[in-house]
């Protein structure tokens, strides 16, 4: 089953005897589990009725001794376990699955690893319950997923600002969600997010960030480059050398794959290139400015500069040092 028809039967008091909710990217286990916590039960029926228990506390006969239980002036009871990860061969809840209790509902929080789907553990799940992959998103899904979230927020965003947001948070979920909540709190609903908006109420700079450095280099522009550089330089907490790096070399790789395209269209770039239409322009431009030799110059460099950063054969040299150095190379 998908978030969303887990998420509908919730709200429809459809539930099943478990859920198991596994996978590598924990915010999608995290809604589930917090919904079922505040909204299966009433308040009153919470006090005797709902367990929440932690994996690295517990083993698998205390979550069937929990489970066992009949609910008490409720129709059922709940049973959180949280961290199961953590639990000694989760494999032996099949005994429990044989003779599952119907008026429990059993939720296992199993984060940051995948269940091995051949087993008969989770094909038992599959037939008496709800099993879950929360798989983590790519890096080019991140916008579509920023745009999807605020739409059912009721906001739209530009695409500058999105890629912005995409760029300076990465691909944790939840620190995207708290950042655009605490972003909302302060805007009209129907408002379109704009990069100034964003800069006034997360404090990402719309002028000193990866992605005008990006556009920057890809430009050439020496002198707002150099700007940029500076700015990080002179805030190297918000603006790490090892956030920076990985996004640069995507940049390059991208625009090496746009000079290579047959079908230049802006409809075929954006979809082999992973981004929003809006961008492929930067592309086209960035590939008029370098050639296929510089780019595979540059993609070495920032390998090479990767390693640097973490401190192997350059252990002195700061973060700012470093990014001065390789953006003047690469402007060179």
């Amino acid at each position: 089953m998908t978030f969303e028809q887990i998420l509908a039967d919730l709200k429809n008091k459809i539930f099943r005897p478990i859920y198991l909710l596994s996978g590598e990217e924990p915010f999608y286990i995290d809604e589930i589990a917090d919904y079922i916590e505040k909204y299966t039960l009433t308040d009153d029926e919470k006090e005797f009725n709902q367990s929440v228990l932690y994996g690295k506390d517990i083993d698998i006969n205390t979550i069937v001794n929990n489970a066992k239980r009949f609910p008490m002036m409720a129709n059922y009871q709940v049973v959180i376990v949280k961290e199961a990860q953590e639990i000694d061969k989760i494999e032996g809840l099949n005994s429990y699955l044989e003779n599952i209790q119907n008026s429990t509902i059993l939720v296992l929080c199993y984060k940051y690893k995948k269940i091995d789907g051949r087993t008969s553990f989770k094909k038992n799940i599959e037939k008496k319950g709800v099993f879950f992959e929360s798989k983590k998103l790519y890096e080019n899904e991140i916008s579509n997923w920023i745009i999807n979230y605020l739409k059912k927020k009721e906001f739209q965003i530009t695409p500058s600002a999105c890629k912005l947001l995409a760029d300076f948070l990465g691909t944790d979920l939840q620190k995207i969600v708290n950042e655009i909540n605490k972003l909302i709190i302060n805007v009209p609903q129907n408002t379109s997010i704009t990069p100034e908006i964003i800069e006034d109420n997360i404090g990402i700079s719309k002028d000193f960030n990866v992605f005008e450095l990006q556009k920057a280099l890809g430009n050439k522009e020496i002198v707002k480059a150099n700007q940029i550089i500076n700015y990080f330089a002179a805030n190297p907490r918000e603006n790490p050398l090892v956030k920076i790096l990985p996004i640069l070399y995507s940049f390059f790789v991208k625009i090496l794959t746009y000079i290579e395209l047959t079908d230049k269209s802006q409809k075929n770039a954006a979809s082999v290139l992973g981004v929003n239409p809006f961008f492929v322009k930067d592309y086209d431009t960035a590939s008029r400015k370098f050639t296929r030799e510089q780019l595979h110059q540059i993609i070495s460099l920032l390998r090479i500069y990767d390693v640097k950063s973490k401190g192997v054969d350059n252990a002195s040299a700061t973060d700012g040092e470093l990014m001065k150095e390789l953006v003047y190379k690469i402007l060179h």
